[in-house]
């Protein structure tokens, strides 16, 4: 007898916020381990609110996909943050492993969200000092 894998349908009430979290924003769940699903790769939603920015952090050896659904973000990179580039919904965003990055909703009325996908199946986050690029 041979098993067939499953496919899985995760509504979004069943989505995880115990998830790695960074200041200033707020990460969902959805495709994880957390979640009984052995996938090789994690996805879930992240959310900006208005006016708000994240804490300045890394993923790690993970790369990251995202798809931004709605609002506009602004994001920052470098040894100290000055790269930048803006995101639109319908934009696709590719964030190397290791690389220090921020997120930024220049909105006063609109949160940012993304659906994002990693390339391991357990999420990294290292959150750094507020001073890190310093």
């Amino acid at each position: 007898m041979s098993t067939t894998p499953a496919v899985h349908v995760v509504k979004p009430a069943l989505f995880d916020t115990g998830t790695a979290q960074t200041p200033g924003s707020e990460r969902r769940a959805a495709i994880s381990p957390a979640l009984g699903i052995g996938a090789s790769i994690w996805g879930g939603l992240f959310e900006v609110e208005p006016g708000a920015r994240t804490g300045i952090h890394h993923h790690g050896e993970q790369e990251t996909i995202a798809f931004v659904l709605s609002g506009l973000c602004e994001i920052r990179w470098g040894a100290r943050g000055e790269c930048a580039a803006r995101a639109h919904a319908g934009d696709f965003i590719h964030v190397p492993a290791f690389l220090l990055h921020m997120e930024i909703n220049p909105s006063q009325r609109q949160p940012f969200r993304w659906v994002v996908v990693r390339s391991t199946a357990t999420p990294i986050v290292v959150n750094l000092p507020d001073d890190a690029w310093n």
